[in-house]
């Protein structure tokens, strides 16, 4: 990437390699992963491997149950023997496991099935060592915005893996194993350029930086895990139905793609804005408006209203999640204590691979209930409700900016020069919103 891009993105100098790499790591491994186990194994289950239809949703199963499972321990790993360690062990153990489906004799059910566990444990330590490296590389006030960045531009790269798996599963002639363990090898090399430890001074473990007791992890993430359960639960009861309610709601699929577009466009154009206020200190706030928005819109799409209001509901939504995505990352840069970042960071996101495992089961259950409806009253129902327990519980994240900011400059670490850097940095990111409130 050219020196004048890297010196334009929101990181510390010398870190944007690090989140580079970390990320090319991780979408190479998930360009396979979101294939495999999303378009290849449906499609050529009975053909190529002839085994049951059924068998392929096991094999899903088996392995997002694996790797959710794994990611807290992940994340545990990482905090003590670092980012590359752990992930060229994840990457070595993905490629040897999926190097077994060459082999006849691994084609039954079971030696399937503990293929795709092995490559659920292997797949586990990317994503938090990805979102690890890019908080702690992100400038004093842009944690958010740098979180929000990172992940967001790596979902089109997965999406990508989806569609080319799905287009030449079926091609017999097409050398898809060479490709997947190709990638796979490429995301093992790429793990031996991650840093050996992570970007900030590594405080004592049971010291926090203003010299108070630590909290065990814990007792660190409790306050999100609403959020981290909620975000990806609401998303996945209405998102797996889309295609199902759309007749319904009066949408064909192209009608759908554009209510989808029009929602994904609002989000993205707002994201600068509400990042910059959850970069300020109001990332709770962000989180709370963010669920309200979501609850609002939902609620609006149970009332199955015409065709042209869907597309008056839909940007409502999308202020929603650009209030929500930003503000959530930036809510746990913010509440979570560096030192124990890692660990939690497993934790959050194990709690986000089940909500994203038991959407589908809840949107079925309330689909079958109240037909169309459901599935947005549902998601209205608990995205209001993570909106209030977000007020009611608001003094659980009370000074988490003060922690934050202290942690980037302990005493004893920081030399005078990067204390006064950041304190400039924070006091600008403060004018920055200020001024932006106050238009």
């Amino acid at each position: 990437m050219p020196r004048l891009a890297l010196d334009h993105l929101p990181v510390k100098p010398g870190t944007a390699r690090s989140v580079i790499v970390a990320a090319v790591t991780l979408v190479t491994a998930e360009f396979v992963r979101s294939g495999m186990y999303g378009a290849y194994f449906t499609q050529v289950i009975d053909t190529q491997y002839h085994l049951p239809v059924a068998v392929a949703g096991m094999v899903a199963a088996a392995h997002m149950t694996a790797d959710t499972l794994m990611r807290a321990p992940a994340g545990s790993l990482i905090q003590k023997y670092g980012p590359r360690k752990v992930v060229f062990a994840g990457a070595l153990l993905s490629l040897l496991a999926l190097s077994l489906l060459l082999l006849p004799a691994a084609h039954t059910i079971w030696m399937v099935i503990l293929i795709a566990a092995l490559h659920g444990i292997g797949f586990s330590p990317l994503w938090p060592t990805t979102m690890n490296l890019a908080a702690d590389a992100a400038l004093p006030g842009y944690e958010g915005r740098t979180l929000t960045l990172v992940s967001t531009s790596l979902m089109p790269l997965v999406g990508l893996g989806f569609m080319v798996y799905g287009a030449v599963a079926r091609n017999t002639h097409f050398p898809i194993m060479a490709m997947t363990l190709g990638l796979l090898a490429l995301s093992l090399l790429a793990s031996t350029l991650l840093p050996a430890r992570r970007l900030i001074p590594q405080a004592p473990a049971d010291e926090h930086p203003h010299g108070r007791p630590a909290r065990s992890v814990v007792q660190a993430v409790m306050p999100l895990l609403p959020a981290a359960l909620m975000q990806t639960l609401t998303q996945a009861i209405v998102g797996n139905w889309l295609f199902r309610i759309a007749p319904e709601l009066g949408l064909g699929y192209w009608n759908l793609i554009a209510l989808l577009g029009v929602g994904g466009a609002v989000a993205f154009a707002c994201m600068p804005f509400t990042g910059k206020l959850a970069d300020g200190g109001r990332a709770r706030f962000a989180v709370t408006v963010g669920y309200a928005c979501v609850a609002a819109g939902m609620l609006g799409f149970t009332l199955m209203p015409p065709v042209w209001a869907l597309f008056l509901l839909a940007p409502v939504v999308g202020v929603g999640y650009a209030f929500l995505t930003p503000g959530w990352a930036a809510l746990v840069t913010q509440t979570l204590p560096e030192a124990q970042r890692p660990a939690a960071w497993g934790i959050l996101m194990t709690v986000e691979n089940a909500g994203m495992a038991l959407g589908p089961a809840l949107g079925g259950f309330a689909y079958q209930l109240l037909n169309a409806r459901g599935p947005f009253a549902l998601n209205a129902l608990l995205s209001l409700l993570t909106a209030v327990g977000y007020v009611l519980f608001r003094h659980h994240f009370v000074g988490a900016r003060t922690v934050t900011s202290a942690s980037a400059s302990p005493q004893g670490q920081a030399t005078p020069d990067r204390q006064t850097s950041q304190a400039a940095a924070a006091d600008a990111v403060a004018s920055t919103v200020k001024e932006h409130l106050h238009k």
